[in-house]
């Protein structure tokens, strides 16, 4: 009877701990839904999209982008990367793993842990790592410049305050197709932010600043800071360069 009553006391604890950490979460996380939840937007695919995808280009020189040779940038002090653009292929850094993908030929990517090259059972998920980071965190750097790539669908959406604003779905390619986002242009047509509509987050329509833009030696204008909600997404050390 008194190991009974002992693991029923036991059991009780558990259970308040549990509701203790997980009662809160639920109830921010209910807080959060009914708060920022939106459905995603209907708009008109056509000619006035395409017109507000070219003046959001216009906006950062396309052009200067598009020449730019070489990216480099760290994503939240974690992954670091060095993208030879004009070679279509990225050193990506983390902890003690080095990756260089080679986006012509996959076949080629090669896998570094401590400097010494790995050619182990997991290479593959590492090289799928890697790209999975890239394909993520180089979304962050340059999304606005990818509104015309294959694969993707614009619509025109009038937003509650009767300004426009450019919904850009991606039917295919990346890591995750099918996210949608909702670009907020500035007076100049320049993104300020966009809505997301993503399968990584639980909450449709949440909202991230695009700010404090630089313009690297190359041209190429990049944003290094996003807002969502409370957390800042920090991207160091950003340069472009042309070779």
């Amino acid at each position: 009877m008194a190991k009974q009553s002992k693991l029923k006391k036991a059991l009780k604890i558990i259970g308040g701990v549990i509701i203790f950490f997980t009662l809160p979460t639920l109830l921010l996380f209910g807080f959060m839904y009914l708060k920022y939840n939106e459905d995603l937007p209907e708009g008109k695919q056509g000619p006035a999209a395409d017109l507000l995808a070219l003046e959001l280009l216009q906006s950062l020189d396309e052009a200067a982008y598009l020449n730019t040779d070489y990216l480099e940038w760290t994503f939240k002090d974690r992954h670091h990367y060095k993208w030879y653009k004009s070679d279509n292929t990225c050193e990506v850094y983390w902890d003690n793993f080095t990756v260089l993908l080679d986006f012509e030929n996959k076949a080629n990517s090669k896998v570094f842990v401590a400097e010494q090259e790995y050619n182990g059972i997991e290479k593959q998920d590492y090289i799928n790592k890697a790209e999975a980071y890239f394909n993520n965190d180089s979304f962050w750097l340059v999304a606005p410049y990818k509104v015309f790539d294959n694969g993707v669908e614009r619509r025109l959406v009038k937003t509650e305050d009767n300004k426009d604003a450019l919904l850009v779905t991606y039917i295919s390619g990346g890591t995750t197709p099918g996210d949608s986002y909702l670009w907020h242009l500035d007076e100049n047509g320049k993104p300020k932010s966009y809505q997301m509509w993503v399968a990584i987050l639980p909450i449709d329509g949440l909202e991230a600043t695009w700010e404090n833009w630089i313009t690297t030696e190359s041209g190429a204008q990049l944003p290094t800071f996003h807002k969502l909600l409370f957390l800042g997404l920090e991207l160091d050390g950003v340069k472009g360069l042309n070779f």
